[in-house]
């Protein structure tokens, strides 16, 4: 290892210091916490992932000899929210995020990322296709009795055209969820992988299945730290058993380079119930991995 040790890295994602909007890739931390998980919330998620990706700012990996930091990359730091008003801070997230080329978000909860699809789709000029990795379907209608929540993301992109159902995938679903709900994501032509899927396949064949479904159009992903089961990412509201390991989830996204991705989240995780860091550097490292997918040639 060469220069300065981690604990002397500046705050940014990967030590990061510019801060303009004109980058080609932007970070952003989004804190919004509403309040709907059982346990405490994702206000400090943000912080923690920059924090914990001191780990990985000594070098590259072998697997992508790409360095993120080689980018034309910047940390914008937080976005503005408006504390408690969910719409309004819909608002304000959908109009900083219009301002960014491409963004990479730092979760708080995953009802940040309707407005990252409304303000990308208004980019584009269409709906995208989508990666979705999660415990949880969330394509609820509403969630804990709130129309706009972190389990009722994907029912409104849906209904609002932000994304092409038949090219959206989502791996790692395990949690329960009622039947009208499943036969309603299905019947829109979502395309689910369960957790119990993925394990019994590999990570190859499960990226053979992701290019598959989202083609060569434009293409996000979302990944909800609580894809991963509790023993990799304990630090998150909404833990369900039996998720993929680390590798796996990396094993799948190292295998996407080929794709037209056009922003990425990484989202739920939860200091406050966190281990050594293991969940902060777990949603650091997915975001690291997404990067090193842009860097490459």
């Amino acid at each position: 290892m060469a220069g300065p040790p981690t604990f002397a890295t500046p705050p940014g994602f990967l030590g990061i210091t510019r801060q303009d909007r004109g980058a080609a890739v932007c970070i952003a931390g989004l804190p919004l916490d509403i309040g709907t998980t059982n346990r405490a919330g994702t206000r400090d998620g943000p912080a923690a992932i920059r924090r914990a990706s001191r780990m990985l700012v000594d070098g590259v990996h072998p697997q992508h000899w790409t360095d993120p930091r080689d980018l034309d990359i910047a940390d914008l730091g937080e976005f503005e929210l408006a504390l408690g008003d969910i719409r309004a801070s819909h608002a304000l997230i959908e109009t900083q995020a219009a301002e960014c080329a491409h963004l990479v978000a730092l979760g708080g909860e995953h009802g940040i990322t309707l407005p990252l699809l409304r303000a990308l789709a208004r980019r584009l000029g269409g709906p995208v296709g989508l990666l979705h990795m999660d415990a949880h379907l969330d394509t609820w209608e509403t969630n804990f009795g709130q129309a706009f929540a972190h389990g009722s993301v994907f029912f409104h992109a849906i209904r609002e055209g932000l994304v092409e159902p038949r090219r959206m995938i989502q791996i790692g679903i395990r949690s329960p969820v009622d039947r009208e709900t499943w036969d309603w994501t299905l019947g829109q032509g979502v395309t689910v992988v369960t957790a119990q899927e993925a394990h019994e396949t590999t990570p190859a064949a499960l990226a053979a299945r992701v290019r598959a479904v989202l083609g060569d159009g434009p293409s996000y992903l979302s990944f909800d730290i609580d894809a991963l089961d509790p023993a990799f990412a304990p630090g998150t509201g909404t833990p369900e058993v039996g998720g993929l390991a680390s590798w796996q989830a990396q094993g799948i996204l190292r295998r996407l380079g080929d794709l037209a991705w056009a922003g990425m989240d990484v989202v739920e995780v939860a200091p406050a119930h966190d281990q050594a860091e293991i969940t902060a550097l777990a949603a650091a490292t997915m975001a690291w991995e997404y990067l090193a997918l842009l860097a490459k040639p």
